[in-house]
């Protein structure tokens, strides 16, 4: 993430502006764009602060209100799928995709595993080459 310019180089330029050189020479002298410029002048005379805006903060989402159903929904039936709850939501009339379900679950602590021991299910018969190649010939079928 890109971090807000210090307070010394927002002093330094706004002070070059008010000199009477234009925000483009101010943007050229030091190295900085020149929206910056422009952007920086104008909440100088809008606040008279050249702080910067505070940055990140809390991120609202729409299924905060629904967080004790969808905690209860997952433990009730724990292998519920996503468009099932993203069905059951739109019931309640809150239309969200099912991607931004899961993202939401993650988010609040809750992880999905496959199994108790975190591994995927493998196939019900796993061979280890396929036919024809252990040296036989391959069977009628199998072709």
């Amino acid at each position: 993430m890109t971090r807000s310019y210090s307070l010394d180089l927002r002093e330094r330029v706004a002070r070059f502006v008010d000199e009477g050189r234009s925000r483009h020479a101010a943007a050229a002298h030091f190295g900085v764009s020149v929206s910056f410029v422009v952007k920086l002048m104008s909440a100088l005379r809008a606040t008279g602060s050249l702080k910067a805006k505070p940055e990140g903060g809390w991120r609202y989402s729409k299924l905060d209100p629904h967080r004790d159903f969808l905690m209860r929904r997952v433990a009730e039936k724990d292998d519920i799928t996503m468009p099932e709850l993203a069905a059951e939501l739109a019931g309640l009339g809150t239309v969200v995709d099912p991607s931004s379900i899961s993202r939401w679950l993650i988010r609040n602590g809750y992880r999905f595993k496959k199994n108790a021991a975190g591994q995927r299910t493998g196939p019900a018969r796993h061979r280890s080459r396929a036919p024809g190649l252990d040296g036989k010939a391959p069977t009628k079928d199998a072709a």
